[in-house]
């Protein structure tokens, strides 16, 4: 009875620990008993076993076929000696010899403890790559034990993972021993289990730090529209409550900066951006351009998505940024395309074109300089438009009489 339980315990204890099934482990004793009494008595005989999974007891027969003459003794029996075994002694039919199991159980015990032990390992390989697949896009946290080539190895507990160079924040610096949280970002099966592959540059690690430190994110009132990051420079985020009595930027930083202050200080004093997602473009824009303060934003066009953005001039190094990271960021979290320019360069860019249109101008006979400035100021820069306009049209314009217009008419239909 001792043994009944013990088995049956065992069975359900590997089940249970190493996920594999009970039945499974019965079947590799089973051809363990086989293989250890083809071992002991050759290779060219027919066995069946069988395990009791409540006992334990081993059974183990060599299966013979009835034959007149024997020419195989290890494959054929004879009538006679069928007839004794109480078995069918027909020609042909297959007669089962109990064999006494403890001349090779030993070697059956062997075997059997090899296969399980590799497919527990099998097992347990691919609950890891199971377990870790499911984990991708989490954040987990090491121990760097060894460093290769700018790769950290880090110990994670179960398994090791991966830091790559290209994974890593370049101004941020490591030593062994040093704990590190990091995203999962890949996970492929390997002769381990599983072959993790880390990341401290991914957006995505930044999302994973506000939906821990953020409960109305997790609770999934505030939602994160978007992210975008220059690794170790800036992040930007874009926000949006489904409630609204939440605002979503200010949940997001806490009081005092008390939310968004650790994940800074995780990411060493990497700069973030929130926004408000807002499917008004050109609101959602100007926000992206923050820490910039915007004065205007022209839309383009909506079908190509181009915005123009008007700041002050000293605004426009802030609006634009270092090597145009502030710009680039703000473009890829709205994507739109965005020309950010100052009050100054609009302000050049008019006065070019006033200055075009002038010169577009000046083709119309007798008239001077003084009534072109004052046609170009009312907005009449095209030749054709001055054709189609009347007397009254230009008379309405300060310095221009019925003469002068009527002079500009005919000059205008000449050119």
């Amino acid at each position: 009875m001792a043994e009944k339980v013990e088995l049956s315990r065992a069975l359900e204890q590997i089940e249970k620990d190493k996920k594999i099934k009970k039945e499974d482990i019965l079947a590799v004793i089973e051809n363990a008993l086989v293989s250890a009494y083809k071992k002991h008595v050759g290779k060219n005989v027919n066995v069946e076993a069988r395990v009791d999974s409540e006992t334990g007891e081993m059974v183990a027969s060599a299966i013979k076929v009835v034959v007149q003459e024997v020419a195989n003794p290890l494959l054929e029996i004879c009538v006679q000696d069928a007839k004794k075994l109480g078995q069918s002694s027909e020609i042909g039919a297959e007669v089962k010899i109990p064999l006494d199991t403890k001349v090779f159980s030993r070697i059956a015990a062997q075997i059997a403890k090899q296969v399980i032990a590799q497919r527990i390992r099998i097992s347990e390989r691919d609950s890891l790559f199971e377990e870790m697949k499911e984990k991708v896009g989490q954040i987990v946290g090491g121990v760097i034990y060894r460093i290769a080539n700018k790769n950290l190895v880090v110990d994670l507990g179960k398994t090791e993972a991966i830091l790559p160079g290209s994974e890593q924040v370049s101004k941020e610096k490591f030593s062994i021993g040093q704990h590190i949280r990091a995203v999962i970002i890949k996970v492929e099966r390997n002769a381990r289990g599983a072959g993790i592959v880390l990341s401290r540059a991914s957006a995505e690690l930044v999302r994973r730090l506000f939906e821990q430190e953020v409960p109305e994110i997790y609770e999934k009132v505030v939602e994160i529209v978007n992210v975008v990051r220059d690794p170790g420079m800036r992040t930007k985020i874009a926000v949006l409550s489904h409630n609204p009595k939440v605002d979503p930027v200010g949940a997001c930083v806490g009081v005092k900066g008390a939310r968004i202050k650790p994940i800074i200080y995780e990411l060493e004093g990497e700069r973030i951006d929130l926004v408000s997602y807002s499917l008004d473009y050109a609101k959602y824009i100007a926000g992206a351009l923050s820490p910039a303060k915007v004065i205007s934003v022209a839309i383009i066009s909506e079908e190509k998505k181009k915005a123009e953005v008007l700041v002050s001039d000293d605004m426009l190094s802030l609006a634009i940024g270092r090597n145009g990271h502030n710009v680039r960021l703000a473009a890829k979290l709205v994507g739109w395309h965005i020309d950010v320019k100052s009050e100054g360069q609009k302000k050049h860019e008019s006065d070019e074109k006033v200055e075009k249109e002038a010169e577009a101008l000046e083709k119309l006979e007798d008239i001077s300089a003084k009534i072109i400035g004052i046609l170009v100021k009312a907005g009449y820069t095209n030749i054709e438009k001055l054709t189609m306009s009347t007397i009254d049209d230009l008379t309405a314009l300060p310095g221009i009489g019925p003469k002068t217009a009527e002079k500009i008419i005919r000059s205008a239909k000449k050119v």
